[in-house]
């Protein structure tokens, strides 16, 4: 595309190259798989994706999976497109997303944003009931589903450099002068979050109010919230129990979960080497990331989805999406991850917080850096929640998007 215009659209169909699907089922046939120690039980994962479920998804990945089929019904359910854009400090760079306008002339329009290892096939299951209420009474949404430059469709930057920082610069162009809304909303979790917090902090006047279902942040330094430490001190006689459990929860990813984002802030390329040219490296990668993340209890995905959601992945070489965490943390700047989560945006923010979610903190800790609103609790789901519960996403998207501070924050 590097010959068209900037911010001028082209309506994009996705189709992958039969030559990458006939390789991949040759690798998969030659697979070779680790062994299982015989005194680890079937359901423990603490060494990582189990290879009994491994070798029952690369069978049906290789025998039954139809991407043909599900590349059809990827291209009849999303509206998508393609546009280059030239974002400052970086350059030209082309964007895949998805635009679904709603019919109602009151509808609002709603960024969505995914994470990794995610695509914007996680707006799959929320974009109807959001765009297409039940009732005139019911919010109605704009809904637009970028995909972050190098995961799903979304062209992989050609250079160093480009974060969650510039990609909120480019998904700030597509909204505002592609797409020519003016103010919006977002939701975000996993990167989504960091992206979208990073658009408002650098553009509050579009992004009037953001939801997110995944918020990381530690304790305010004691001489700024002494209460709050104080709090946290006393914790186990302060804090609720939902809150005790979060705190617990991000303790686990932080000492037994978070190895995946040593290597990929570090080494993405080596590790793409592998990821990017054994799918069942990649499926085994990515399936214990579900299996971890996910309220499995609860919720279980579909053979047929959870390698749609690799295949986002294998199409790009897998080391795009790796390598996205190397670029965020090498940013610099007043609005880069390393600095954002700990300044202040009042930008007004609503949060669901789903119990296998891995980073959402109490309230004192995310009021130090964050103008929270309103926060609902649910009894189940996880970090992939428009995934694993998309009505209880959508309900909260709705309520919080209704609300009397965000209708004021609009006409601001």
């Amino acid at each position: 595309m590097s010959d068209i215009a900037f911010n001028q659209p082209t309506p994009y169909t996705l189709h992958l190259d039969d030559e990458l699907l006939e390789v991949t089922k040759k690798k998969l046939h030659l697979a070779r798989f680790p062994d299982e120690q015989i005194d680890v039980r079937d359901d423990d994962w603490s060494q990582g994706a189990k290879v009994k479920e491994i070798k029952r998804l690369a069978d049906y990945w290789a025998n039954t999976y139809d991407w043909r089929a599900e590349e059809a019904r990827i291209n009849a359910e999303f509206n998508q497109f393609k546009v280059k854009v030239d974002v400052s400090g970086y350059g030209p760079q082309t964007l895949h997303y998805a635009h679904h306008p709603s019919s109602r002339p009151d509808a609002i329009p709603l960024l969505f944003v995914q994470g990794w290892p995610g695509s914007f096939l996680e707006a799959r299951k929320i974009i109807e009931p959001l765009t297409n209420p039940p009732d005139t009474s019911t919010k109605a949404f704009h809904v637009i589903v970028p995909s972050i430059p190098g995961f799903g469709p979304g062209d992989p930057p050609a250079k160093s450099g480009f974060g969650p920082m510039l990609t909120a610069r480019a998904f700030n162009i597509l909204m505002v002068d592609v797409l020519g809304y003016k103010q919006f909303v977002t939701q975000g979790g996993d990167w989504g979050t960091m992206i979208t917090r990073s658009m408002a902090l650098q553009f509050p006047k579009h992004v009037r109010a953001c939801h997110h279902n995944f918020f990381p942040c530690g304790p305010p330094p004691w001489y700024r919230a002494p209460l709050t430490m104080g709090r946290l001190i006393l914790s186990s006689y302060l804090y609720s129990k939902r809150e005790m459990d979060s705190i617990k929860q991000m303790q686990r990813y932080q000492n037994e979960q978070n190895g995946y984002l040593k290597v990929q802030s570090t080494r993405p390329q080596s590790l793409g080497f592998g990821l990017g040219d054994s799918p069942i490296g990649l499926l085994g990668w990515l399936v214990e990331k579900f299996h971890e993340w996910m309220d499995v209890a609860n919720y279980t995905m579909p053979d047929d989805e959870i390698i749609t959601f690799v295949m986002m992945h294998w199409m790009q070489g897998a080391t795009p999406g790796l390598r996205y965490y190397k670029m965020a943390f090498a940013e610099e700047g007043e609005f880069s991850i390393t600095h954002m989560m700990s300044r202040y945006s009042d930008v007004p923010i609503g949060l669901s917080h789903f119990p296998k979610e891995i980073a959402l903190p109490p309230y004192d800790w995310v009021a130090a850096v964050a103008n929270e609103q309103i926060r609902r609790e649910h009894d189940r789901g996880g970090h992939f929640a428009a995934v694993e519960c998309p009505e209880l996403l959508v309900q909260d998207l709705r309520e919080w998007f209704s609300s009397d501070v965000v209708r004021k924050a609009m006409q601001g």
